[in-house]
Formats: C-alpha cells, structure tokens, sequence
C-alpha cells in the first residue's frame, strides 16, 4: 500500500479502529465533535489537513463514521447524511483537480433488508431498505455518487455484512455477538426480537478493514470510478448456531430472552451474501467464526474485568 496519509473518519468505532491499526503511522485520524455544531468545521479542518499532507499526492479517506442503528432517530440520522455530504462537498472543492479516493462504509443489512429474490444477495440486488437506518445508508450512497461523480474523484463503496470483534460499543444496540458475550461475562439477560432461525453473513472487523483497504488500492490502480462492493465472510449463519457455538466456546448458555419488537419489521430473515465484484479480495476474510468469536468474548471479559462495562 502506498506510504502516504489517509484520512480516517470514525477512528475511534469498531471498523475504524482496525483500519486505523493496519494503516499505523499513516493513518490521519479526524477529531470530531460528533453531534454538536462544531462537526462541519471538525470535518472541514480534517479535509484540509489530509489535503496537505499529501501535497500534490492522490489522497484517500475512508469514512468508517455512524453512530445509526435501526432504531436510531430520524432527525439524528439526517444529520449523519448532512455532515457527510458537507464534507465531500468541501473535499472536493478544496482537492480541485488533484485526484484521490473515498471509501464509504455502508451496510448490506440496511440496504437489503426489504430485497426479494433468490439468496445469497449480491451487488446487484436492487437495494430495498426497510428503517429509517437503512434509508439513511442508501441515501449516503446517493449523495457520495452525485458528488464525487461531479467531480471526478474515485469511489469505493463497501456494503459491509454483519461487522463484529472486540471493542465493539455495547452501548449500541448493534452488534449480536457482542451482545451474546456481554450475557456471557455479566449474567444480564439479552432481549432478541427476531426469530432463532434468522441467518446473518458476520465479518471479523480486521479482515474487513484489510478488504477495504485493499478494495481502496485496487479502485487506484484500475482507476475505477465508481465501485460497489459487498464485504461479507460469504458463510450464512443462524442465531440458533451463534448460540450454539458460544455453548461450545465457553461452557455456558446466554440468558437469552425471545421477546416482540416493533424493529423487527425492519429485519429480513435471511440475510445470506455474496459479492461477485472484485471477488480475488474476498480472500481478506480469513478469520474463522470461532476464532473471531472468542477473540470477542474475551475482549469484553478483559473490559468487564477492567471495570469498563456494568454487570
């Protein structure tokens, strides 16, 4: 990967973090004040700093920011889709002519959650979200298109699958191993809403952050304009057997409680993917689900330990 800066936006969450981790010293990690007035200026400033440390050097940023779920606000997920396009618009405007890249973080999940047709889903499934998160997403996609298309800036969106590892921000409600392993290391029950059969695509967030990585250095290379690609493991699996393998892992059974929710109307009950764009990458998804499991369970026994989480 080319020794320059990239530009990390949402350093501090899940993928992020694991991005910034493979980058090391030439990640740029932008400081915002997410949720207040001053996050256009944060962002802005961060735009202007990657632009020169470049100096006349193609440039990079990969937006890894979102705190949206599925239940999350209307109002606070335009205000996502607002802060995104204000910064592409003063990137652009700021980078002129002097090429670069932007990787988009966006969810398969929301987008596909209403899709119809044969499984696994693919890029080219028409997109059919069904929350407002969802509508947000597709929305953010849009809105990158129309600007970078504008102006002749690289592209690279990946609709990301069930992302999980440790570190994850249990106080999202987003995320079911985590949230499996936090039952595991507490004893507090978890409320799931949705049926044991559900079948979820889930993603070691280091592997991703390596695909997307490499998905970034390809679209330079082959001076792709405009990319969409599905980052997934390609492996469906069921709650009924995420449950089963945290049984196996730990010796123990998560206090799970089934209980109704108006958010599953939001959820698809098979959610298997496959990506068929720029499939050699794919070979980034190596971590097995065990693996990538415990790794989890004992990241939030290790915060549980350090007094990071409540019982």
């Amino acid at each position: 990967m080319a020794d320059r800066p990239t530009l990390v936006v949402g350093s501090s969450g899940l993928l992020g973090s694991s991005v910034s981790t493979l980058l090391g010293d030439r990640a740029l990690r932008a400081r915002v004040r997410w949720s207040t007035p001053d996050a256009p200026g944060d962002l802005a400033a961060a735009a202007n700093a990657l632009l020169a440390s470049v100096e006349d050097a193609p440039w990079r940023v990969m937006w890894c920011a979102g705190a949206g779920v599925v239940g999350t606000s209307q109002e606070a997920l335009d205000r996502e889709v607002e802060e995104f396009a204000g910064f592409l618009e003063h990137l652009t405007a700021a980078a002129g002519d002097q090429r670069g890249t932007v990787f988009l973080a966006s969810s398969a999940g929301g987008l596909l959650a209403g899709a119809d047709g044969p499984r696994p889903f693919t890029e080219a499934t028409e997109p059919a979200p069904l929350a407002p998160y969802g509508h947000a997403k597709l929305a953010m996609e849009q809105v990158a298109t129309r600007i970078l298309g504008d102006a002749h800036q690289r592209l690279a969106i990946g609709r990301i699958a069930n992302l999980y590892g440790p570190g994850q921000n249990l106080a999202k409600m987003q995320g079911l191993i985590s949230h499996l392993g936090r039952t595991l290391v507490s004893g507090s029950p978890l409320g799931v809403y949705v049926p044991i059969d559900t079948i979820r695509d889930y993603l070691y967030a280091d592997d991703c952050a390596a695909m997307a990585l490499a998905f970034v250095e390809t679209a330079e290379e082959r001076d792709l304009a405009h990319t969409t690609k599905i980052l997934a493991s390609g492996n469906g699996v069921t709650i009924g057997e995420l449950i089963g393998l945290l049984r196996h892992l730990t010796k123990r059974k998560p206090h799970v409680i089934y209980a109704a929710s108006k958010l599953a109307s939001a959820q698809s009950s098979d959610l298997r993917l496959r990506s068929m764009v720029l499939p050699e990458l794919d070979a980034y998804a190596t971590t097995p689900l065990p693996v990538g499991v415990s790794a989890t369970v004992e990241g939030i026994l290790r915060q549980f330990r350090e007094g990071e989480l409540a019982s």
